[in-house]
């Protein structure tokens, strides 16, 4: 839990922040079914909050079956995998596990799809959006989304740092699976300085289908990210 200050620009309620954090870090093994977590007034120390704020958060677990609250004991794991959470898509996490997600929108426009990506939803048009993203604010990845014209415009004014909440809560949709293909890959030419170590460098690679309600893709997405600074985990049930 390293650095785990949640940031406080972002549009995600701070206490789902939290919740999101602790979430990652069960998940990527630094707490096991059974452990117990460090006291409330430590855990809101280390996070910068009030424990009113902390209770919140770990209600928002204990919601999602993550963690069980035993009156004057403290909070347990109650299942060590990352379940249901605002992330639980989200696969790239810091070498040590975990790490809070945050994404800084470089570029969002509505145009034709071009021909070079794969098929996916029923319109000839997309929502571009290109973003920088940042694990408990490291850079450690850009990554280019198409989100299908049929699927509604992107009000850039509402988004958050999770997409898939967006559509949600902003466009009434839900994305529920996902392919993912991993590779290597140099950076795009319009990636930040800020992740971009020399121009020959091989970066991790992630090329995403999304399915929502539908029976075709609703989304596509690329993710370019620094093998230094992230890796691409995929924990099986």
């Amino acid at each position: 839990m390293d650095d785990a200050t949640p940031a406080r620009s972002s549009p995600i309620p701070l206490y789902l922040q939290i919740s999101e954090s602790l979430n990652r870090d069960i998940a990527a093994g630094r707490y096991s079914a059974g452990d117990r977590l460090p006291p409330e007034r430590e855990l809101a120390r280390l996070f910068g909050t009030t424990v009113r704020t902390l209770r919140k958060s770990l209600s928002e677990l204990e919601r999602l079956g993550m963690l069980e609250r035993r009156q004057g004991s403290g909070n347990y794991v109650r299942n060590a995998e990352q379940s249901g959470g605002v992330y639980s898509l989200f696969r790239l996490e810091l070498p040590s596990g975990g790490g809070l997600p945050t994404a800084q929108i470089l570029d969002i426009r509505e145009m034709t799809k071009p021909a070079s990506l794969p098929e996916f939803g029923q319109s000839h048009r997309a929502t571009r959006i290109r973003r920088l993203r940042c694990l408990n604010q490291i850079a450690v990845a850009v990554e280019e989304i198409w989100l299908d014209g049929n699927a509604g415009g992107i009000d850039v004014s509402q988004l958050t740092d999770s997409l898939y909440r967006h559509y949600q809560q902003r466009l009434g949709f839900w994305i529920h699976r996902a392919e993912d293909r991993v590779s290597v890959a140099k950076l795009p030419s319009w990636s930040p300085r800020s992740i971009r170590p020399g121009s020959d460098a091989a970066f991790g690679f992630i090329e995403r289908l999304s399915w929502a309600q539908d029976t075709v893709p609703v989304e596509f997405s690329r993710t370019w990210f620094d093998p230094e600074k992230a890796r691409y985990v995929q924990r099986l049930k």
